[in-house]
């Protein structure tokens, strides 16, 4: 079985030391687990996210650790981070950015939203108006802001890592369809269980555990991980397959709207960041199964029928992995 390396070049250019992903990946995700007790599978979600260059949604009630978990993330890459708190008076330009004329040049000079960096931590996503959450667009897709006619391009890596409280809550706002479809995944956090939370109650008596987590990679070693992961071998029979899936949610007669082909794309993506966190140079169908749950239900929108029946996105996607054939072939 090969194991997925790509390699790291020196700030002269020259060819640094072999990055190993798997290897990088657990000491990741072993220091994101100090402070993010008894969630492994949340963990290595968020991981395989941005190893995939993508954006994770992150929904629960209050408390259960999602702010947590994107600042532990931020931390062990030593990135730039920003956290944008989320509130029904946030502006567009708070989070892209606003030209402001300066009298002594007599010229605008543009001045950076909170999006220019290279984790931004969005809080509560869902309790600013869908005019705010809709100046994440861009950025999300298209790794750059446009303001006033000018493009400037984002950081790389960039991953937004949003917060959301269940619609039912008081003072949120649905996400629109566009919005949720560009986040790559979404999670839920859960309660932890009893043993987690007692280790919870004495590891934050006395302070925060984020306040000493030291970082274990940078920026550039997590580009350099992206960049391995891109080369992972996925046959034409896996590419199909993944079609396959894509185009059975839009067929299905509990869905008014299925996953788009964006979401094919991203399914992919993951599931190449899947294997090589396991190990591997190749895509197996297991990996496409494991990310499809969290990559397309979110995506999917019932039918009233469906949804009278008591029915979930969670439950048709689990359904369509059983009845749509895994394509054999190189």
């Amino acid at each position: 079985m090969g194991r997925v390396t790509d390699t790291m070049r020196a700030a002269d250019g020259t060819a640094g030391l072999p990055v190993d992903v798997a290897a990088e990946g657990a000491r990741i995700t072993a220091n994101v687990a100090r402070v993010v007790q008894g969630k492994p599978d949340v963990v290595r979600l968020a991981l395989v996210v941005l190893l995939a260059e993508g954006h994770l949604l992150v929904e629960d009630v209050p408390g259960t650790g999602k702010t947590t978990l994107a600042k532990a993330l931020a931390a062990s890459i030593d990135a730039s981070v920003r956290r944008i708190q989320f509130t029904p008076d946030l502006l567009p330009s708070d989070v892209t950015g606003v030209s402001i004329y300066d009298q002594e040049t007599r010229a605008f000079e543009f001045r950076p939203g909170a999006v220019f960096a290279n984790v931004v931590v969005a809080d509560e996503i869902n309790r600013a108006s869908p005019k705010t959450q809709s100046a994440l667009l861009e950025c999300m897709e298209e790794r750059q802001v446009t303001v006033d006619g000018v493009s400037y391009e984002l950081a790389r890596p960039f991953l937004v890592m949003a917060t959301q409280n269940p619609v039912e809550m008081e003072g949120t706002y649905p996400l629109p369809e566009a919005q949720r479809d560009r986040f790559t995944a979404r999670v839920s956090m859960g309660y932890p269980d009893r043993e987690a939370e007692v280790a919870m109650l004495d590891d934050r008596g006395t302070g925060d555990p984020l306040a000493t987590l030291a970082p274990v990679a940078d920026a550039g070693t997590v580009r350099a991980l992206v960049a391995a992961v891109g080369t992972l071998h996925v046959s034409d029979a896996l590419r199909r397959y993944v079609v396959a899936l894509v185009e059975a949610t839009r067929r299905s007669p509990d869905l008014r709207l299925g996953a788009s082909p964006r979401a094919g794309l991203q399914l992919l993506r993951t599931a190449r960041a899947s294997a090589a966190l396991a190990g591997r140079d190749h895509v197996l169908p297991d990996d496409v199964q494991e990310m499809a749950l969290p990559v397309l239900a979110h995506r999917l929108l019932l039918t009233a029928d469906a949804a009278a029946a008591r029915r979930t996105p969670e439950q048709v996607v689990r359904g369509l992995l059983g009845s749509v054939p895994v394509l054999r072939g190189r």
